[in-house]
């Protein structure tokens, strides 16, 4: 089973070495690894050059932001399952890919398989928040629940099927693909029960009181062009799930 995994990235330099490296040490050799840059100005590419013999493909050209990058990346993807890791990201482990592969090939009816993260604050580089997941489906989206993006990896075919993400609603673009494959076509997921990803704080949708409230709004009108009931109350849910992560 080939696995694709794309990281996107713009003016990465601080830390793209550290997902490069995270990636091209994988004990799982069928790996695919696509990197799309947003023409970065800082010293990325000449990173990124460096690992040229290990990525499989390398696109740098302006694009529409996060999602519209991820985009691209899907569509060059060959194969069956599609992960993305953040430049600002690193896979935990070497074994990570090979645990995901396991999964997918004792059951061919799984689409997708999502497991456990852990926020580090990339100054202290200590672990603030743990988000420990579960196995779920759709009526726990409707009590707040997603699985931590980051660690999810999902059957290639499903962004044919469903939709890639959606570039109107941005920082909502993860959530609202999850509200959509998770609730709108009730997807076949499971938990794998392992950490997967070291995640480092400071998106774009955290940056402040005016970014989070717009987060906030955007992720409500996800909630509502997917159709899920009381979708201002799974809101409220969906923040004050957050709360136990804190370390």
């Amino acid at each position: 089973m080939k696995i694709s995994i794309i990281t996107v990235v713009y003016n990465g330099e601080r830390y793209i070495k550290d997902c490069i490296d995270s990636v091209i040490h994988q004990s799982y050799q069928d790996i695919e690894y696509i990197i799309i840059d947003g023409c970065s100005t800082d010293s990325t590419l000449q990173t990124i050059t460096k690992y040229k013999r290990y990525i499989t493909h390398f696109v740098s050209e302006r694009d529409n932001g996060l999602y519209d990058a991820i985009n691209k990346g899907i569509k060059i993807a060959t194969g069956e399952v599609v992960g993305i890791l953040n430049a600002d990201d690193t896979l935990v482990s070497k074994d990570v890919i090979q645990e995901i592969a396991n999964a997918f090939n004792n059951d061919e009816e799984i689409q997708a398989i999502y497991g456990d993260l852990n926020y580090i604050n990339p100054i202290k580089n200590t672990i603030v928040r743990k988000w420990r997941s579960y196995r779920a489906g759709a009526k726990d989206i409707e009590k707040g629940w997603m699985p931590a993006h980051p660690t999810l990896y999902i059957k290639t075919d499903l962004f044919r099927k469903y939709g890639h993400y959606a570039l109107d609603m941005g920082t909502a673009a993860d959530y609202d693909l999850i509200l959509r494959y998770f609730h709108t076509h009730n997807i076949k997921a499971t938990y794998l029960s392992m950490l997967m990803v070291s995640m480092r704080i400071g998106g774009v949708s955290n940056k402040n009181f005016a970014s989070i409230w717009r987060a906030m709004e955007m992720d409500y009108k996800a909630l509502k062009r997917n159709k899920i009931p009381n979708a201002l109350l799974v809101l409220v849910k969906k923040k004050l799930n957050k709360f136990s992560q804190f370390c």
